[in-house]
């Protein structure tokens, strides 16, 4: 009998190869990783209670190893495979994001484990958008731009016969998942020629910095990947000490006791040198290192509490924080109001019989017989994407129009509907109380 591997090995492998690669392309992340890594070692000697004791080695196994990346593709055939990888490694479409409100002429999902032993095994993920040419507005340059993708192929041979042996197989064994990720790296490498002349390079540039990255390459190169802090606004301050520019300003929430959803911010894109089918030399601004920091999750009240604070008026960090007091910054807090979601754990030898229900949940959590712990989001903020983006891509925003949401269009591109954030959470929370009071 064939021995196969797990998906989640095939992801690991393939995330710590990534960022081996993109180490060498980008010298800049490489640092980066030490500011990260320098900055979590000297919060943890100052906050020694971050983790639970009981999870404490799986948790700094998970911070040391988390990344996400991001990767922008042109079509919908391109999706669909893309998919399709990315399941060989366990990786689901998760969550629908619409750029296109701002200005950012793309829509996206997650692709990302969803069970939760894969997610402490390696939470490795990436954004993955897709270009809406329905947002360009020159009809002409349109057809062009469809006629340029249709020509490219950004997967080898090879990885399109791994996959189908995956599908024929449901996995892969341990020489093919080596082979696998070789060839899948290909795909998300640094391409210096690119695949357009320089006139039509300056038109996809004049329509929107993000259209002439997907567009004038052979392939989807990676634009970003992303260690996770536990203090972004350490990193931040600390980048300019080794000759790296940040963004200008932390995306998402303000700094809070309790951390949640997403922060993040960015070194700027570097301005590499390209040769254009013409063989003219020219430069071009797309790759950039991002840091990260994850807090909790919040429910659908949570979060909408969240975008109702968010679109309040703000100038400043001051004003942001004023903005969001609104919003409870204590754990018991926002477990009671049901803004968050928490995983529960029985930290006595057993239950009291005359508790032993859910019902007395707040009884057993105030005597300590049980505990509960923030989840960790997975998953991405659009609006913070879009500034990510819109930071990287200069300050002309392109001849784009505003386009709404289309998710119905997203999903037939992809080939299948995309998962529900907040169902992943709640089946995390309803098991672990399952675990508790149902005996299992």
């Amino acid at each position: 009998m064939t021995q196969l591997v797990s998906p989640d090995l095939i992801r690991d492998k393939f995330s710590k190869a990534m960022s081996l690669m993109y180490q060498q392309e980008v010298p800049q992340y490489r640092t980066l990783l030490h500011i990260v890594k320098e900055v979590n070692e000297r919060y943890l000697l100052a906050h020694p209670q971050t983790f639970a004791t009981l999870d404490k080695e799986q948790e700094l196994n998970r911070l040391d190893v988390e990344r996400h990346g991001a990767i922008r593709l042109g079509t919908a055939e391109e999706l669909a495979t893309m998919r399709r990888l990315f399941a060989v490694m366990g990786m689901l479409p998760v969550s629908y994001y619409d750029l296109s409100a701002a200005g950012v002429p793309v829509h996206a999902t997650a692709f990302r484990a969803v069970e939760e032993s894969s997610l402490q095994y390696n939470p490795f993920r990436v954004f993955t958008s897709l270009l809406r040419l329905d947002l360009i507005e020159d009809a002409k340059l349109r057809e062009q731009v469809e006629q340029i993708l249709a020509r490219r192929a950004i997967f080898t041979p090879r990885v399109l016969e791994l996959m189908a042996t995956n599908d024929k197989q449901q996995g892969l064994t341990a020489d093919q998942a080596e082979e696998f990720v070789a060839e899948a790296l290909k795909t998300f490498q640094w391409h210096s020629e690119a695949q357009v002349d320089v006139a039509t390079y300056q038109s996809l540039l004049e329509q929107h910095r993000l259209i002439a990255d997907v567009v004038s390459f052979k392939g989807p190169h990676i634009n970003h990947l992303t260690p996770r802090t536990l203090d972004i606004d350490s990193v931040q301050q600390r980048m300019p000490d080794y000759q790296i520019v940040p963004k200008e300003s932390i995306e998402g929430p303000p700094r809070r006791r309790v951390p949640i959803l997403l922060r993040q911010t960015s070194f700027k894109a570097l301005s590499e040198k390209i040769v254009f089918t013409d063989s003219i030399e020219g430069r071009h601004t797309a790759r950039f290192g991002e840091i990260e920091q994850r807090g909790l999750a919040l429910t659908p009240q949570g979060r909408a509490l969240y975008d109702q604070l968010l679109q309040q008026p703000a100038e400043g960090d001051s004003d942001a924080a004023a903005r969001f007091a609104a919003f409870p910054d204590d754990e018991e807090t926002l477990r009671q109001q049901k803004l968050g979601y928490f995983r529960y754990r029985l930290v006595a030898e057993r239950l009291p019989v005359e508790t032993a229900s859910r019902e007395h949940l707040n009884t057993l959590l105030q005597q300590g017989i049980i505990e509960a712990r923030p989840i960790i989001y997975e998953d991405f903020l659009p609006v913070s994407a879009a500034g990510i983006f819109q930071s990287n891509l200069g300050s002309e925003r392109g001849a784009v129009s505003k386009g709404n949401p289309n998710k119905a269009a997203f999903e037939q591109a992809l080939g299948r509907q995309v998962i529900d954030e907040f169902s992943l959470y709640q089946q995390l929370e309803d098991n672990s109380l399952a675990e508790i009071f149902d005996g299992r």
